[in-house]
């Protein structure tokens, strides 16, 4: 890995390079990667009152998500926008990456509540992304099993549905 640089793992919304690109210019995919013994949560209490992803421990469970290489000089970007220290706190956990074990950063909730479900924009950002880097069909099937909820907030709606592609739902 180049110098000056960190590995990032991208579960959510950020999979989607022209969402994590808009947070962090330097971000570079590397490639889909698999957290082992954890699931995939929608449950992160965000402050527009929907629900985000997290990840959260499981045994025999997996999370499918995107690695991202991103330049340190990012790093207070990222944390910015994944809301470090205000709903979301940083860890470093082992995935696995063409067949390798690597030590990445990921952001782990610590505001959830169980009752929340995302907006329809959030969770069509979360399967474009997983669409574009070519998760397994089925990991993408389960994402979009996932219940949503119109944003009433319209002008937000159209601003984040821009960046997805194909306005998949």
């Amino acid at each position: 890995m180049p110098e000056n640089s960190f590995l990032y793992f991208a579960y959510g919304s950020n999979m989607l390079a022209s969402r994590l690109r808009e947070r962090c210019h330097s971000a570079m995919p590397v490639g889909v990667a698999e957290l082992p013994d954890h699931e995939l949560r929608w449950h992160k209490r965000s402050k527009d009152n929907s629900g985000k992803c997290d990840v959260v421990a499981c045994l025999g469970k997996r999370v499918i998500g995107v690695l991202y290489r991103i330049d340190d000089s990012d790093k207070k970007l990222l944390d910015g926008a994944e809301g470090l220290g205000h709903g979301y706190e940083e860890i470093e956990v082992d995935v696995l990456h063409d067949g390798n074990r690597v030590i990445a950063k990921a952001y782990q909730a610590t505001a959830i509540d169980q009752s929340l479900t995302p907006y329809s924009w959030y969770k069509a950002l979360v399967i474009a992304g997983a669409q574009e880097n070519g998760l397994p069909r089925d990991y993408v099937e389960q994402l979009k099993l996932v219940a949503s909820t119109d944003d009433l907030n319209r002008a937000r709606h159209d601003k984040e549905f821009h960046l997805v592609a194909g306005g998949s739902q």
